[in-house]
């Protein structure tokens, strides 16, 4: 008699989310508070004219991130580790500090935004707020175990929903958004390819790199693999890996399109084109769009800027540690990683204290955008080298499809930056 197939169904089902890992968590992070205000100054000063670019950035995305898992699967090293094979240890160490310089930034930025949705929703004062999620996310990031914070994070991810749900609220003529989707419109001056550089830098962001790599090791040393044993990838490992990265950038892209596209029917279409806070773009949306859809945009930010933050110090961590020789890890004790611990509490508090200095948060992601778009080309020539190294990658290079992805990335990213100071 023929088996039901309900439960070879729920099998799949279960397998399909157990599966789901480093992949969704970094594409997740992709869309922190930086990525929000990014893309909602994308739709606010240009319109749907710019929803093009999350159909083309998706494949780049994943042909990266596809490759530095890789990196960390094939060495058992995260990016920095495996860098040293390659490049010279003081260009690596430049990298680094240029990596935790930006990534302090965007926490202390994210830190602002969620405050300032916080107190949109509860009345709180936001400096006290600040204070409050920083500390909560640097102690739960040294107390508690990979695992623990890898499913913390990847549940987190489901609040990036509410960005779809609110351009449905919106109610778009899906006639004209189809077509500014697949007819591309280039930028025009200086603001239009700033913009485009901001995009790019965001959502091919170093610190996913330099993260997603790490995780691959995390990965298998939660699972009792040692140093030696890490070395190397199956095959079924391999489509695992790839099927989860391109669920989780296909995740990202997509929210990133309906920020953009709730943004430019709504502040762009009244003539509201410049956007100060997280809070001024979701109170902005209230006329347009209701006070659901303003809620729904505001919970986004707070969500996702608890996904976020660990990733940006961690990552920042991961290649300090690295490059210094740092013993590391989430799952290390904090006597025997204070190095890599230090790092994470030192640019979360450093985060904490930049909302005091009355900076932006929305300009100061915006800027720390364009830093990352104009560092990532630069970063991914070294991803580039390491992978297609049979040495380094004990003859498990990156396929020939991946390194032409990848070297096409790289030179929309210098071309894009070079326009911005062209123009």
């Amino acid at each position: 008699m023929p088996q039901d197939p309900a439960p070879r169904r729920k099998n799949l089902i279960k397998w399909f989310f157990s599966s789901l890992g480093p992949g969704v968590i970094t594409g997740a992070a992709d869309d922190d508070p930086s990525g929000i205000a990014t893309y909602s100054s994308a739709g606010a000063l240009l319109g749907t004219g710019q929803l093009w670019t999350a159909l083309i950035t998706w494949p780049l995305m994943a042909s990266v991130q596809m490759m530095c898992a890789r990196i960390g699967m094939v060495t058992g090293r995260g990016l920095a580790g495996a860098f040293q094979h390659k490049l010279p240890k003081p260009l690596i160490t430049v990298f680094a500090a240029a990596l935790l310089v930006a990534n302090t930034i965007n926490i202390g930025a994210d830190l602002s935004g969620m405050a300032d949705a916080a107190q949109m929703l509860f009345g709180f004062n936001s400096h006290w707020l600040v204070v409050l999620f920083g500390l909560a996310i640097a102690l739960a990031t040294v107390f508690f175990r990979y695992h623990s914070i890898a499913s913390i994070l990847k549940w987190l991810a489901l609040t990036l929903f509410a960005y779809v749900i609110t351009a449905f609220v919106v109610g778009p003529d899906w006639r004209a958004v189809a077509h500014d989707t697949f007819v591309p419109t280039l930028p025009k001056g200086h603001a239009a390819w700033a913009m485009i550089v901001a995009i790019l830098g965001t959502t091919i962001s170093p610190y996913l790199f330099f993260w997603q790599a790490s995780q691959e090791v995390e990965e298998k040393k939660a699972a009792g693999r040692r140093m030696i044993a890490r070395r190397g990838i199956s095959r079924h490992e391999l489509g695992v890996r790839g099927m989860d990265v391109g669920v989780g950038t296909l995740f990202s892209n997509l929210v990133m399109y309906f920020i953009i596209l709730t943004t430019a029917l709504t502040l762009h279409k009244h003539g509201i084109t410049d956007i100060e806070t997280s809070r001024q773009a979701a109170e902005a949306l209230i006329p347009f769009a209701g006070k659901f859809a303003a809620l729904l945009f505001t919970v986004g930010v707070l969500g996702v800027g608890f996904l976020a933050i660990p990733t940006l110090a961690g990552s920042a961590a991961y290649a300090c540690a690295e490059t210094f020789g740092w013993h590391q890890g989430l799952d290390a004790k904090f006597k025997s990683a204070r190095g890599f611990y230090g790092i994470v509490i030192c640019s979360t508090v450093v985060g904490m204290a930049l909302d005091f200095a009355k900076i932006s948060p929305v300009k100061a992601l915006f800027y720390t955008a364009v830093i990352n778009g104009l560092l990532a080309p630069f970063l991914l020539v070294g991803v580039l080298l390491t992978a297609t190294d049979r040495k380094i990658m004990r003859n498990q290079p990156s396929s020939p499809l991946s390194i032409a992805s990848v070297c096409l990335t790289t030179l929309l990213m210098f071309g894009a930056a070079i326009g911005m100071f062209w123009f």
